[in-house]
């Protein structure tokens, strides 16, 4: 008998070994502007640490990077000469990028992003004040020349679509507007109503993020740091609802900020807001600012959408990209004077902001992506 219940004993804790499922592979991307390259970490999900994997040459100006929706390809946009858009294959045990596909980019993109279905890449253009759209081939390749461009106004700064996939929304930090465009099913883009919304003025629309349940688009302002709130209405047309000051101008000291052409100089402290994200639960939402260095959050209310502070926490110098991982637990945070990017714990019950852990960065950090097997 003992030899029977040792045998079954062994079997069942085989049986255990083999049917519980593995810990996800987590792996992140941040791009090295100065350095040409794309380094990647491996992000424990048990405790945040961060671990430098290796680093990939991207031979120019890398900076706004996507995942495409089934996992298998990374894209960047290379802003020096030759302006282009590059694209590696993901090995999803390792994390380890391959050369996939490079093609000529019709402007320079600070921002990119990919359909809900994988069949376009978005680009917006800050420089040449457009939006261009690419067709995605089946093998991920990007195929050029752009398929549809649509004039923005100055200072296109992102393009991001909706989850029913219909709807487009770029930030146009020049003209104090939010566009929203129907994305037609050959990737035209479309006018909805008058084709725009506007923010406060001046304060320089940026980046935007979608609530997960697609009800509400949120933005914030780069140079007055204003939080945008829009509802989003049936046929994807926007609704403004609320504006959120700048958690850290006055605490800070900071003056209005003012745009930043290449060469820019001024030694006065002023708004320089970066980048926004949500948690995939839709309880918190995040929004980074340069000159302070900090990361401000806040708690969505589940009725309506609207944002409360819940604090600001000091973070890498110049915070320029940050990402939340898929299970919504983790913010990784990149600097564009900082040699180290960090992950921060995040509190589920009140939306705090922990240091967790921090690995090694090149020069110019700034987009960060994550993608979880």
């Amino acid at each position: 008998m003992k030899n029977n219940f040792t045998l079954c004993g062994s079997i069942v804790c085989w049986g255990l070994l083999f049917s519980t499922p593995s810990l996800a592979r987590t792996f992140v991307y941040v791009s090295e502007a100065d350095d040409g390259t794309i380094a990647r970490y491996t992000l424990d999900e048990e405790n945040g640490a961060l671990q430098l994997s290796g680093r990939t040459n991207a031979n120019g100006k890398v900076m706004p990077m996507v995942v495409s929706p089934d996992k298998r390809h990374l894209y960047a946009a290379i802003r020096s000469q030759p302006l282009r858009i590059a694209g590696w294959r993901i090995d999803s045990k390792s994390g380890a990028l391959t050369p996939a596909t490079e093609t000529p980019a019709a402007a320079s993109y600070p921002y990119i992003s990919i359909d809900k279905k994988g069949r376009f890449l978005l680009a917006a253009s800050y420089d040449g004040g457009v939006a261009h759209v690419y067709r995605i081939n089946k093998s991920g390749s990007v195929a050029s020349p752009c398929i549809a461009e649509y004039q923005t106004g100055h200072a296109a700064h992102s393009i991001i679509t909706d989850a029913t996939n219909r709807s487009v929304y770029i930030g146009s930090l020049g003209t104090d507007r939010v566009l929203q465009l129907n994305l037609q099913s050959d990737g035209k883009l479309t006018p909805i109503a008058a084709g725009f919304v506007k923010t406060a003025e001046k304060n320089g629309p940026r980046h935007s993020v979608l609530s997960p349940d697609n009800r509400f688009l949120y933005n914030i302002g780069e140079m007055g740091g204003v939080i945008t709130q829009f509802q989003r209405l049936s046929d994807g047309a926007l609704k403004k609802v609320a504006d959120y000051p700048s958690a850290v101008a006055e605490k800070y000291q900071l003056q209005h900020g003012v745009e930043r052409p290449a060469g820019f100089s001024d030694t006065t402290p002023r708004i320089w807001a970066a980048d926004i994200n949500i948690t995939p639960d839709n309880r918190f939402l995040y929004v980074s600012e340069r000159t302070s260095s900090t990361v401000s959050g806040y708690r969505i209310a589940q009725d309506d959408g609207r944002l409360t502070l819940t604090g600001t926490w000091p973070v890498e110098k110049q915070p320029r990209g940050m990402a939340v991982t898929a299970d919504g637990r983790w913010l990784v945070v990149s600097g564009e004077k900082s040699r180290v990017v960090s992950s921060y714990a995040i509190n589920t019950q009140s939306g705090e902001l922990v240091h967790a852990g921090e690995a090694p960065s090149g020069r110019d950090a700034n987009w960060v992506t994550i993608v979880s097997y």
